[in-house]
């Protein structure tokens, strides 16, 4: 369990003030011209020394992508940081918090990690309905321009850094990072083919990296502290701290910031009140938003909350955004649920994700009452099959893993649905 002189978002709950001088009081801003003065080199091995992953769903090593940016930017290349605020997985509100309770920890972050790839200027593409989160990061952009910290020579270093924030239209697919720059440049949210990669060809065709809100806001903690301290939270190759999104059928929904690995049922348990109905009442948890496939109680009792240990047990940790379902659920309608969402927001570029997360929902609209064969499960299975992987960006799988974890776990209830729907055909045919 996380000591509480380890979390890093010290005003999660937006107890304390979340303006500059609110900050300032809980270490924001505190002598960020020191870690600046490190340079770039230094910012980016402590960050991969330190283990950090990135906190928006893949789990890619940071320091690793932003190595990828050209070592020496040329006056005509510049460099960007585009900040991912389209916070859109069903299930996740873990960046929301930090937009507004704690926007100063970003835009600290948002500047040194900007530094450490030669970025002059910063956009955070903030979801379109997160309006009272937009004006509060907005307030805190102009606090710091006010006081210097962004700008020229921001915060005393020497390096000029602007910060713009842009409000997207409340699509899903923006969400992903060529999508999001395919927006941000004005046009339709559509992602990119790749390559060219965002830090060879990104916004405007200037080398760019995007990252999270989460990922960006540990980085100055994590260089005050030191990557030993962050790679001594957790577990090998699953360091630090992590917000995690508890709702569903729990005593106190909450967001709550602990070690990474911690196991699933001790974060339930301590933080969110248990199970509603006590554990023996638990179905199933979806564990990292509504794309990962919801794992049984059999599996949940003993699982660690990273990513590694939920890919061994065939599910993913996402966006730690945990969905938990009692008995009372309907999980064919809950995931048929799910499959609404991802068909509604398909770009429609790629036809195994237009075509086939419609078919998906259709099929599942069926079974949810029992009406299909169950020679159709290993169909829509297959279909699963034909669009992960097929596609230019993640949509797709986000639509065939939760359909694929309903099958591999929840296969019995499917077939019990479709044989009673039988069975009362049959007695209505004979009445």
């Amino acid at each position: 369990m996380l000591r509480d002189e380890d979390r890093i978002f010290t005003n999660l709950y937006g107890w304390h003030d979340w303006r500059l001088a609110g900050a300032r009081q809980r270490g924001v801003w505190d002598n960020t011209k020191a870690l600046i003065a490190r340079g770039r080199d230094a910012i980016i091995d402590e960050i991969k020394e330190s283990g950090l992953r990135g906190r928006g769903g893949a789990g890619f090593p940071t320091g690793l992508k932003w190595s990828f940016m050209p070592r020496t930017p040329k006056p005509e290349r510049p460099h960007y940081l585009v900040i991912n605020a389209d916070e859109s997985e069903p299930g996740t509100c873990k960046d929301r918090d930090i937009l507004r309770f704690d926007p100063h920890r970003l835009i600290e972050g948002a500047l040194v990690s900007g530094f450490a790839m030669a970025a002059n200027a910063c956009y955070i593409y903030i979801r379109g309905e997160f309006y009272n989160e937009a004006s509060n990061i907005q307030v805190a952009i102009d606090e710091a321009y006010e006081a210097g910290l962004v700008g020229k020579n921001a915060a005393g270093t020497g390096w000029d850094f602007d910060i713009y924030l842009h409000r997207g239209a409340g699509a899903y697919i923006c969400g992903e990072e060529t999508a999001l720059l395919e927006s941000l440049e004005g046009k339709k949210g559509m992602p990119r083919n790749k390559p060219p990669f965002p830090a060879g060809a990104g916004l405007w065709g200037m080398p760019t990296t995007v990252n999270n809100v989460e990922t960006i806001a540990c980085v100055p903690e994590i260089l005050r502290r030191g990557a030993s301290w962050f790679d001594g939270i957790g577990r090998p190759k699953n360091t630090g701290t992590k917000i995690f999104c508890i709702s569903g059928h729990v005593n106190q929904p909450c967001n709550v910031e602990e070690e990474l690995g911690i196991p699933l049922r001790e974060l339930l348990d301590k933080h969110a009140g248990g199970v509603r109905g006590g554990w023996d009442n638990l179905l199933a948890v979806v564990p990292g938003g509504s794309s990962t496939p919801a794992i049984p109680r059999s599996i949940c009792e003993d699982v660690l909350m990273d990513f590694d240990a939920l890919r061994s047990a065939k599910s993913a940790l996402g966006t730690a955004g945990v969905i938990v379902m009692d008995k009372s659920t309907d999980i064919i309608y809950a995931v048929t649920r799910f499959a609404k969402f991802y068909m509604h927001e398909s770009c429609g570029q790629c036809t195994p994700c237009r075509e086939g997360s419609g078919w998906l929902y259709r099929v599942l609209k069926r079974m949810v009452k029992g009406k299909a064969n169950v020679e159709e499960i290993d169909l829509l299975l297959e279909v699963t099959k034909q669009i992960e992987g097929h596609t230019i960006c993640a949509l797709g799988d986000a639509a065939a893993w939760p359909v694929q974890g309903l099958i591999q776990f929840f296969r019995p209830e499917m077939e019990a649905r479709i044989k009673a729907y039988r069975d009362q055909a049959h007695r209505m045919a004979a009445e």
